[in-house]
């Protein structure tokens, strides 16, 4: 046989091991930002659920509105508030 095949031959067998080293590490690492992931799923479920229910939301806010004003005043500015951090967040991270 040809010793420079059978180096090639070599060359990728250590490539593969390397490789699969590499993917084995990597996942070990990535375990450790599993909670962040499922933390972030939640709130993307949040969102999700908030867009479905949009209409019983908004009444319940009116409802809120003419029965306690003040209370639904000020989370009405916790939210603007949020929805403006999350807006500057996303143009940062963009």
């Amino acid at each position: 046989m040809n010793p420079k095949l059978v180096e090639l031959a070599l060359r990728k067998q250590r490539l593969q091991l390397r490789s699969a080293e590499e993917r084995d590490a990597l996942v070990r690492h990535a375990q450790a930002l599993t909670p962040v992931f499922r933390g972030v799923d939640r709130v993307v479920d949040g969102v999700r659920w908030a867009r479905d229910k949009a209409p019983i939301l908004s009444g319940i806010g009116i409802f809120l509105l003419v029965a306690r004003p003040r209370a639904a005043l000020r989370w009405a500015r916790r939210g603007w508030l949020g929805w403006q951090l999350v807006r500057r967040v996303r143009t940062l991270v963009s």
